[in-house]
This record gives C-alpha cells, structure tokens and sequence, in this order.
C-alpha cells in the first residue's frame, strides 16, 4: 500500500529543491524566482469566507494540454474548478497520491517556473 502525503510532505519536497522560498501563508505558498508552483487550495464556497485547504495542492502544470492529461488520465487525485479556467494549475488530493508521485509533480511544477540557469534548460 503506499503511504499517502499531506502538506508536510509537500513542504519537506518543495524545501529541498533549489532557490525555493515559502511565503507566508494559512497553508503552504512555495514559489521559484519570483513565480509561485506549489501552494495551498483557497477554497471559496459562495456565501462563505475562503478556506485554506491544506489537504489539497494547486500545482503549476505548464499548459491547458498538460492540465487536460492529469484531469483525464487521473480524476481520482486531480480536479479543478471553474475559477482555474483557462489558467495551468490544478488542485491534488494529497490524500490520494503517494511521496514519490508528489516528488515527480512537485518537481515537474517547479522545473517550469525555475529560471534556467537553476533547471539547466536554454530559454526556462
């Protein structure tokens, strides 16, 4: 059985990746020169005050393609929600994925944001 994460694993993996600062925050708020890539749900509920999920992860994700892959291809541990239309994020069930899949995603997301000159990429 894997072993499931919350918001420590997503702190332990997001810390041990280069240049990442953690902004203060009811959650976790991780971001990479500048641009965030891992942080806390804000969950808005019409009629409500915005609730800080920390049991659930909005990941960069790049592009629409990429969003559309994860959505599809894994509904059990990815969603979205109308207000991240159009924009390359989606929310992780932490509940559901185990450490080394959060390691690969957390990692992919920061890969994106990161300036080259710490990914090793031309042009990131």
């Amino acid at each position: 059985m894997t072993v499931m994460v919350d918001a420590d694993d997503v702190r332990r993996v997001a810390l041990s990746l280069p240049d990442v600062v953690e902004i203060d925050s009811d959650g976790f708020d991780f971001r990479v020169a500048g641009k965030g890539f891992v942080w806390s749900y804000p969950e808005r509920t019409p009629g409500k005050p915005r609730r800080i999920r920390t049991d659930i992860a909005v990941l960069y994700v790049g592009d629409e393609a990429e969003k559309q892959a994860l959505l599809l291809g894994e509904p059990d541990l990815f969603f979205t929600t109308p207000a991240y239309d159009g924009l390359p994020l989606v929310m992780l069930r932490l509940a559901r994925v185990g450490v080394e899949r959060l390691t690969e995603l957390v990692t992919d997301a920061w890969r994106m944001r990161a300036p080259g000159s710490l990914t090793g990429e031309p042009g990131a």
